[in-house]
């Protein structure tokens, strides 16, 4: 595997750590929001690679190494030794559901021999839960699934995804990769804890949210805010929710995308079923450092090899907490998977991988989800 990165800044200049000839590389650009959609970004990379296959998102902040950036176009390039991959991208805009477009995507693979699925996905429309159910539908499907929903910044205006042409909204594309020889773990980890009542989700559909305990939801969180409520959508990054399905299950962190005064609701970023139970959450920056540390450990828990590429996926609301700090979780990953792998990745909007040891995919919000890959 050979690995080129490269990041341009607002002044439009790109800097490589190195210009190899790559052969068909698959090329992963994160990127802000404004940046990406200036005109000609599209063709300006596909110019630094004619033959590559260009996969774009929009962030909250691009990862490169161990720096975290803001207002830049980070890029990765990888060429494959023995690893083959496809591409397919569709747009939330030409199906009815999020779950039938999931289960299309999922459709267009060959099943034999798929090894892993990366999603880069549109974290504005697209119900991350929903996405994840369409993929996995296909009883002939047992590959792994991880990834990412969009980001822009802290504004929640609009994200934009795409592959072989320029980024644009409702996009979600997968990569598929195949081949006996490659080696791909994951992991997760938050550092969240959850405080006050225990709650019960009493209205809701997918993942707009209601009513809690038959009061509406938007109030009642509100309420805890206090002051905060003023900076809504982006002060509820910092006190995402716990749900809990049922009893024996593990919750699951949601983070609130989106509010309807006139509904009195609140859009997550996937699903809160009814009946389940919810609370609060917060963190600290010591927290959140330290479960960057123990989601990178359960990754690198039972690999054969060292990873070659790290692709880093962490919520928009980790970065708020860490503010000053937030390079630290990104150091804190790097001391456990070594300095050989090449780090590329994103804050975003959601993040998708299955729980530790399971390969169930699931929509998380505020974790750090490592995707780590060797040949």
């Amino acid at each position: 595997m050979k690995v080129n990165q490269a990041k341009r800044t607002k002044n439009g200049k790109w800097q490589f750590d190195k210009q190899e000839t790559l052969v068909r590389p698959l090329v992963l650009v994160f990127g802000d929001r404004f940046l990406l959609e200036a005109s000609g970004i599209y063709e300006e990379v596909r110019s630094m690679y004619a033959d590559g296959e260009l996969v774009f998102g929009s962030t909250s902040g691009e990862i490169m190494d161990t720096q975290v950036l803001e207002e830049t176009i980070t890029l990765t390039a990888i060429e494959f030794e023995k690893t083959n991959y496809s591409i397919v991208s569709s747009n939330v805009a030409d199906y009815a559901n999020i779950e039938e477009m999931g289960k299309a995507i999922s459709a267009t693979f060959d099943k034999e021999g798929l090894r892993h699925l990366f999603i880069v996905s549109d974290g504005s429309f697209v119900n991350g839960s929903g996405l994840i159910e369409g993929l996995e539908s296909d009883t002939s499907f047992n590959s792994s699934i991880t990834g990412g929903l969009c980001g822009d910044g802290a504004r929640f205006e609009k994200t934009l995804a795409s592959y072989n042409r320029a980024p644009k909204q409702g996009e979600v594309v997968a990569i598929g990769f195949y081949g006996k020889t490659l080696e791909v773990s994951y992991a997760n980890y938050g550092g969240w804890t959850s405080f006050g009542p225990e709650r019960t989700i009493t209205k809701s559909i997918g993942n707009v949210l209601f009513e809690i305990d038959g009061k509406p939801a938007l109030d009642l969180y509100k309420t805890y805010l206090g002051e905060k409520a003023n900076e809504l959508p982006k002060a509820a990054l910092l006190y995402p929710l716990s749900v809990q399905e049922f009893e024996d299950q593990e919750p699951l962190v949601r983070t609130i995308l989106n509010i309807d005064e006139d509904a009195n609701s609140m859009i997550l970023a996937g699903d809160v079923p009814m009946n389940s139970k919810v609370q609060l959450m917060m963190s600290t920056m010591d927290d959140i450092a330290s479960g960057a540390c123990n989601a990178a450990e359960q990754a690198m828990e039972r690999r054969i090899k060292d990873p070659e590429l790290a692709i880093l996926v962490s919520c928009v609301g980790r970065k708020l907490v860490l503010a000053g700090r937030v390079e630290e979780e990104i150091e804190e990953v790097k001391d456990v998977i070594g300095e050989q792998a090449a780090i590329t990745g994103f804050y975003s909007y959601g993040e998708m991988a299955p729980f530790a040891g399971k390969n169930a995919c699931q929509l998380h919000n505020q974790t750090m989800t490592l995707t780590l890959m060797s040949e």
